[in-house]
C-alpha cells in the first residue's frame, strides 16, 4: 500500500492552530521561536501509529510527570523566582515572594497527573494490531 498519496498527505495547520503560533511569534524571543518551530515540525510531519502514541505521551500524556506541559511548568517557576532569574531581584520583597509563590504553583498544576489524565487516555485510545 502506497502512503505517499494526495489521500494520505500531512494537512496545513487549522486556522486555530496556526493563529495561535503566529501570536506566539510575537513574543519574539528565540526561545519561543523554537518551541514553535518544534510544535509545527511536529504537527506537521508524518508520524507512525506508535511513534504518536509516544509523541502524545511526551507532550503532556506521561502519567510519571515525564512530559513537556511538566517541563514547561517547571520553566515557569524558574522564570518566576529571584533565586534563578536576576532580573526579578530588583522587584520589591513582597513582589518576589508573590511571583515566586505562583509560579511554584504553577509548576505544581502543570505537573498535576489529572491534567495529563486525557492526554494519556488519548494515547490509550490510538490502538492498531
Amino acid at each position: 500500500m502506497t502512503t505517499h498519496t494526495a489521500e494520505n498527505a500531512v494537512p496545513p495547520l487549522d486556522g486555530e492552530l496556526e493563529g495561535l503560533l503566529e501570536d506566539l511569534a510575537a513574543v519574539q524571543d528565540p526561545g519561543i521561536d523554537q518551541i514553535i518551530a518544534g510544535i509545527r515540525y511536529l504537527a506537521l510531519t508524518r508520524h507512525s501509529i506508535d511513534h504518536s502514541q509516544t509523541l502524545i505521551a511526551a507532550i503532556a500524556g506521561g502519567g510519571d510527570r515525564t512530559n513537556l506541559v511538566t517541563a514547561l511548568g517547571k520553566t515557569i517557576a524558574r522564570l518566576s523566582d529571584p533565586a534563578t532569574n536576576p532580573s526579578l531581584r530588583t522587584l520589591p520583597e513582597d513582589v518576589q515572594k508573590n511571583a515566586r509563590r505562583e509560579g511554584v504553583n504553577a509548576a505544581y498544576w502543570l505537573a498535576d497527573p489529572d491534567l495529563h489524565q486525557t492526554a494519556s487516555e488519548t494515547c490509550a485510545a490510538i490502538t492498531h494490531t
